[in-house]
């Protein structure tokens, strides 16, 4: 099984380390059953993170047909004032200091990487996972219409003006798709996402090593519908 992490300028650090060290260290558990390379829209490259700049190198190209399993990070930088266009500055290719968390988002709109999330979504047999602003990215490529998903507390009027069924949980099972709320959630999905294709004593040695414990339950549509409290 190959998990795909996928890097873009402005990329949230946190949000490839965690999923990227825990799905590592279940492929190390369960003797390789998994593997997991660090890719961007574009190939080999290094990609500066919205952290501090700090880079990451991408060793391949994101390959729908290829990986099992695709996680799509969020972005960091400045939060950005309220009504400010995610599109400005859209398809410069560079990361500053000052850009905002929806203009580094916005600006994958200009690269390749919508048509390679696209093309991944409409293979059954991959799994797309998110954390954090990941599914924003999703969002503005217009790829969550009618899923359940999750983000961060900001994205969720987003997700939600675009189409998406939001659900305000840790962590969202859609199937083919699975999405963390926030930036601490990329262990809990990398764990929840071992227990899913590995099983669950792969996910519990996995747990043991990094001593954290995943948080809440994860939101399926299954069983009856709750009443309101």
């Amino acid at each position: 099984m190959l998990a795909q992490v996928v890097l873009f300028d402005g990329f949230d650090l946190l949000d490839v380390i965690a999923p990227y060290e825990v799905l590592s260290a279940g492929g190390r558990a369960s003797g390789g059953a998994l593997s997991v390379e660090l890719v961007s829209a574009e190939g080999p490259r290094e990609v500066v993170s919205g952290v501090g700049g700090t880079p990451l190198r991408a060793t391949a190209v994101l390959d729908p047909a290829k990986a099992d399993l695709v996680v799509v990070p969020g972005a960091a930088g400045r939060i950005g004032e309220p009504g400010e266009d995610p599109d400005q500055d859209a398809g410069t290719g560079e990361w500053h200091e000052d850009d905002t968390v929806p203009v580094l988002m916005g600006r994958t709109l200009e690269t390749d990487l919508p048509r390679l999330l696209k093309e991944a979504m409409d293979r059954p047999e991959v799994t797309v996972a998110t954390v954090c602003g990941g599914s924003v990215v999703l969002a503005m490529a217009g790829l969550l219409e009618n899923r359940y998903a999750t983000t961060h507390r900001m994205g969720l009027d987003l997700l939600d003006a675009t189409g998406a069924n939001v659900v305000r949980a840790r962590v969202v099972d859609d199937g083919d798709l699975v999405t963390g709320s926030s930036v601490t959630c990329g262990l809990d999905l990398g764990l929840y996402l071992l227990e899913r294709e590995l099983g669950p004593r792969i996910a519990h040695a996995v747990e043991q090593l990094i001593a954290h414990e995943r948080r809440g339950t994860v939101w399926r549509a299954h069983g009856p519908e709750p009443l309101t409290f």
